[in-house]
């Protein structure tokens, strides 16, 4: 098994709190599991702390505080955490998503962020926010799209999505943006960067139709769940909880078509798309 992973204190105020935390914990003898205890938390959420995979919440950052002696030092840190391009219920996710080494997705009605084009990020906001100014829509693409330089690393994280073939079918910036979009995902695949496979109409009720489902693979800490809604998102941990939705997640996979056959659709319906933005 694989130890520690050694942190830079400087890198980011996460990486800062988590070294900060593994020192105060081992200097007062305790394991993650004796810590995490107080808090009503796994030792394991407390090591995925350690290594920067969590965000410390403040009411954490207060009984670290109290428990360690620290002075204040995680509540007075913790307030950097804050600071994130992306919403409030996301942004956790995001972090652990830039420090994944697997990320799995179904997606049942929107081409994944980290997937998705300008024109069709653009859209999508658009249409979460329709008076926004045009300046906060920019400022929320540049994140999208930020978010996207992962796939920059020919080899990691592994992607692999499912999408819903109503992410196909839905028109998100109109014929030219969903050909856009879906000759994207197709290079991607043929660029051997992505895992992409379609859960046609014809397979009707599947286990995960109740949301999407992202689930998160790490070399130096136990796997997460993050579950989305609208406006809403939670990251699980419980090896339980995780366990069931990778269970889930296998049997979308076995219920989606091939990747060879999956490919061959989202280049038929680009293709279909751009000879309906001709015609317009």
């Amino acid at each position: 098994m694989p130890g520690p992973r050694k942190l830079d204190p400087s890198s980011s105020p996460r990486a800062l709190l988590g070294a900060e935390l593994r020192h105060r914990r081992e200097r007062a003898g305790l394991s993650q599991d004796d810590l995490g205890a107080p808090l009503f938390v796994s030792g394991s959420f407390i090591g995925q702390l350690e290594i920067g995979v969590r965000r410390m919440q403040l009411d954490q950052a207060e009984k670290f505080d109290e428990l360690l002696g620290s002075d204040g030092f995680f509540v007075r840190n913790c307030a950097a955490l804050k600071k994130s391009r992306y919403p409030e219920h996301f942004a956790e996710a995001a972090e652990a998503e830039a420090r994944a080494e697997s990320i799995k997705e179904y997606a049942p009605q929107l081409v994944p962020g980290l997937l998705q084009t300008e024109t069709y990020a653009r859209a999508v906001f658009r249409e979460y926010q329709p008076t926004a100014a045009e300046s906060t829509i920019d400022e929320l693409v540049a994140a999208r799209l930020e978010r996207a330089q992962l796939l920059a690393d020919p080899t990691k994280p592994v992607l692999w999505v499912v999408l819903d073939e109503a992410v196909l079918r839905r028109r998100v910036g109109g014929p030219a943006g969903m050909a856009g979009v879906l000759r994207h995902i197709a290079a991607l695949v043929r660029q051997h960067r992505l895992i992409a496979q379609v859960l046609p109409f014809s397979e009707g009720a599947h286990m995960a139709l109740e949301g999407s489902l992202k689930l998160m693979a790490f070399p130096d800490a136990p796997p997460l769940a993050y579950l989305q809604g609208l406006g809403t998102g939670q990251l699980q941990d419980d090896p339980a909880s995780v366990r069931r939705y990778e269970l889930t997640y296998d049997l979308v996979v076995a219920s989606a078509s091939s990747p060879a056959a999956s490919l061959a659709l989202i280049e038929s319906v680009a293709e279909d798309y751009d000879h309906e933005a001709q015609q317009l």
